[in-house]
């Protein structure tokens, strides 16, 4: 168990948040949530230790062990996949490697056929036998194929560093778990093993996520920072919302009594200050608008982005037609023989884990890179924009945000740009920022901002909800929802997913299925999960997705 008692933490001479008092509890899982810069991975670094509070204490229940995410993925480069998720329990790979140098040694003495037997002893009791099954079980659950799992950490790419430093503090069974961020860089597939863990895990659990379903799923408190504060909420993210609009709401009309009361006030004290009769009343109505006008409610630290999508003319019945497209890279194939029909009413979600494939698909019909073979045609009242994956080439230029947004706007007054700009929560000198430096979010943001501009009639965004805080996510959610033309995209947000797509493509090695259906019912369709079981027997790929 965790302890927070009167917390309080400083930045620049600006709080975070005080007065903190909280409990964290095993069997409970508690989902941090606020807007970006409000304090969430802070506040998580302030319960491992990482950093120091200004007042107030953090007490955990002695002798239990703390996991902590990582987030140095180059960290571990040194070592091979399974020693660094062994490493999570820190004990049990201290045991294990001192064993194996004994072992190891030429000239083993008496004194080392002791040790060793103390050592045999403990690595037993630490369940070290039973440790390497453990290890490999994790790894492959979290979507690690069973050819990386001795291989060096060097040698993976920073999708699979994630899933090991995942698997690292899952591993031994720790007391407390403080999770950052844990699925980004995952699939659905992973993240759902993740969900299974984390609701069967019998300890204590503390994740920051923008993940609104993966909340949903395992959370049994939210704990909200906003207002320079930290308040705790029984239930999940969808229960927290429901409450935090029925507070919104009470806090508005709290606001409006005041200000109907301060209007009244000051009309009965302009009436009588100058009547002698009244004026022993007037002088005391005057006291109690001062003190009304002294309070100021609090500001909330959440800003939601204006996402609103237009079409500059409505989509013709022709949209896309692709005829056996064929794409190969560094002697993978990506698609082969890919042929899809799109209708003017879709929204296509490309779901999941052959995510090379879908970029290729997007980068091949936006004219970004070319088919080995295989041909595609856009309908002549189409109209499209895309966002994707990787957006740096759009950025590495010395442009401020306002002259890198300029070159998409029809409508080149500096003011218009501006005013663009501030909806997407750039204000003042922020519009004046150089593009390269960025942050993954901002970008995402300008992408917006740029596609937006456009009017297009077809939207193509791959995988936009990275970077994205809630209220982003939220905001372009509802945008996507409500545009009339077809959207094509993919994500890692279940939620994103289920609520915006009508028809659901997934790209396999050996086929295409393509179900018109929303997709918890894809994901629960028996005759669909026998398929995509035929269409990857024999590949070793984990593709089995448990709901």
């Amino acid at each position: 168990m965790i302890t927070v008692s009167d917390l309080s933490l400083h930045f620049s001479e600006k709080p975070l948040f005080k007065d903190v008092n909280l409990k964290f509890t095993p069997g409970n899982c508690y989902g941090i949530i606020g807007a970006n810069g409000a304090g969430k991975s802070t506040f998580l670094k302030v319960l491992s230790g990482e950093i120091e509070h200004d007042g107030g204490t953090v007490s955990m229940t002695p002798g239990q062990r703390m996991a902590v995410l990582a987030q140095d993925h180059f960290a571990y480069d040194a070592y091979s996949v399974k020693d660094t998720v062994m490493m999570g329990f820190p004990r049990l790979y201290e045991c294990s490697k001192e064993r194996d140098a004994i072992y190891a040694k030429a000239d083993f003495s008496d004194e080392d056929g002791i040790r060793a037997s103390e050592l045999e002893g403990e690595f037993s009791e630490l369940g070290g036998w039973e440790a390497e099954n453990q290890i490999e079980q994790m790894l492959s659950g979290l979507g690690l194929e069973e050819e990386y799992h001795d291989k060096m950490m060097s040698d993976l790419d920073e999708s699979q560093k994630v899933r090991v430093l995942l698997a690292q503090v899952l591993f031994g069974n720790p007391d407390v778990l403080l999770l950052d961020e844990p699925t980004n860089g995952l699939d659905i597939e992973s993240i759902t093993w993740l969900e299974e863990f984390l609701i069967n895990f019998p300890n204590t659990v503390i994740v920051v996520s923008h993940d609104r379903h993966f909340l949903n799923t395992v959370c049994t408190y939210i704990c909200d920072i906003d207002y320079g504060k930290i308040t705790q909420f029984t239930g999940n993210y969808d229960f927290w919302f429901q409450m935090s609009q029925i507070l919104q709401k009470q806090a508005k009309d709290q606001a409006k009594r005041r200000e109907d009361k301060i209007a009244d006030l000051k009309e009965f004290i302009q009436r009588f200050a100058s009547n002698a009769s009244k004026s022993k009343q007037a002088t005391s109505r005057k006291k109690v608008l001062d003190k009304l006008e002294l309070e100021e409610l609090p500001v909330t630290s959440r800003k939601f982005p204006y996402v609103h999508f237009t079409q500059e003319r409505s989509i013709g019945n022709n949209v896309l037609e692709v005829k056996k497209l064929c794409c190969a890279e560094d002697g993978e194939q990506l698609l082969k023989d890919f042929s899809l029909v799109v209708n003017r009413t879709d929204k296509i979600a490309f779901v999941g884990i052959e995510h090379n494939s879908v970029s290729a698909f997007y980068d091949i019909i936006t004219g970004t890179r070319k088919a080995d073979s295989g041909e595609y045609f856009w309908g002549q009242t189409t109209s499209q924009s895309y966002m994707p994956r990787n957006n740096a080439a759009l950025f590495d230029n010395d442009l401020n945000i306002t002259d890198w947004l300029r070159q998409f706007s029809k409508e080149q007054d500096d003011a218009y740009v501006r005013g663009f700009l501030g909806r997407m929560l750039f204000t003042g000198d922020e519009s004046l920022k150089k593009v390269r430096v960025l942050s993954g979010g901002e970008k995402v943001r300008c992408m917006l901002s740029k596609m937006m501009l456009s009017n297009a009639n077809v939207l193509i965004l791959d995988d936009p909800t990275n970077h994205l805080d809630l209220e982003a996510i939220e905001s372009l959610n509802n945008a996507l929802i409500d545009f009339p033309g077809v959207v094509l995209f993919n994500s890692h947000d279940h939620e994103f997913i289920s609520s915006i797509a009508n028809r659901i493509v997934e790209i396999t090695p050996n086929g295409v299925i393509d179900r018109m259906m929303p997709f918890d019912d894809y994901l629960h369709d028996t005759q669909v999960t026998e398929i995509r079981a035929q269409m990857y027997e024999g590949t070793g790929k984990k593709i089995k997705y448990r709901v």
